[in-house]
């Protein structure tokens, strides 16, 4: 099972949601990890009678929310704890720097830092990898109204000191124009769904896909994600 680590306090869990709906509409196992302090998928991921930790399913998407590790998934699921989970890939959405540890987030694996460029965000997020034993590259993913290479040198400024190589891929998801309005529409109706999306929104979900599961994979998710907006 690949580990897709999205480190950082700002909110992204609807950003996973959306990634990992196109991946299980093209056929992968997928298993959302919300480990972070808020646990939004909580709220917005629909649960009848939710539990302090649970595992549930939306849109073919296993979500669990609540566990520490590995380990704590297993025993809900009654696995024996040397078994493995069985998904294609799980994403960990993480804001804490012992869950780093504890869902073995690898160095060499495809991992995400992503935030805004409020204070809390910047520097509650990075505080994340104040403790690293090992450097871990990671790829920023930045929510901001302009893409402006000022931000993003301030970011490397605060991150200086901390065992991270950035790649050298920047994804900007610009503000104010439209996302979050369909966001919370579809959060209303537990519904995924794409078309009323910026163009730019979704071509950096597809972006992002592309880095996650390489080229040679790449077009059979296009073309799933193509299926999914029109509602084949």
């Amino acid at each position: 099972m690949r580990k897709i680590g999205f480190i950082g306090a700002y909110d992204k869990t609807d950003l996973i949601l959306y990634l990992a709906r196109i991946l299980s509409a093209a056929g992968r196992k997928i298993l959302f990890i919300d480990s972070t302090i808020t646990q939004k998928a909580k709220y917005i991921v629909p649960e009848i009678s939710p539990a302090r930790a649970y595992v549930t399913n939306f849109e073919n998407i296993d979500v669990a929310v609540g566990f520490d590790s590995y380990d704590g998934i297993k025993e809900y699921l009654g696995m024996p704890l040397h078994a493995d989970l069985g998904y294609d890939m799980a994403f960990i959405d993480i804001d804490d720097s012992q869950k780093l540890a504890n869902f073995q987030i690898s160095p060499e694996e495809t991992n995400y830092f992503v935030t805004s460029f409020d204070l809390y965000s910047l520097k509650k997020g990075l505080e994340v990898l104040n403790n690293l034993n090992d450097k871990i590259r990671l790829t920023r993913i930045l929510f901001t109204r302009e893409a402006l290479q000022e931000e993003e040198d301030y970011l490397d400024f605060l991150a200086l000191g901390l065992k991270i190589e950035w790649t050298e891929d920047t994804v900007y998801f610009p503000l104010e124009i439209g996302d979050q309005s369909v966001i919370i529409e579809n959060q209303r109706v537990s519904k995924l769904k794409f078309r009323k999306l910026s163009t730019q929104y979704k071509e950096n979900l597809l972006y992002i896909l592309n880095q996650i599961v390489g080229d040679a994979e790449f077009p059979e998710i296009r073309k799933v994600y193509k299926q999914i907006e029109r509602g084949i």
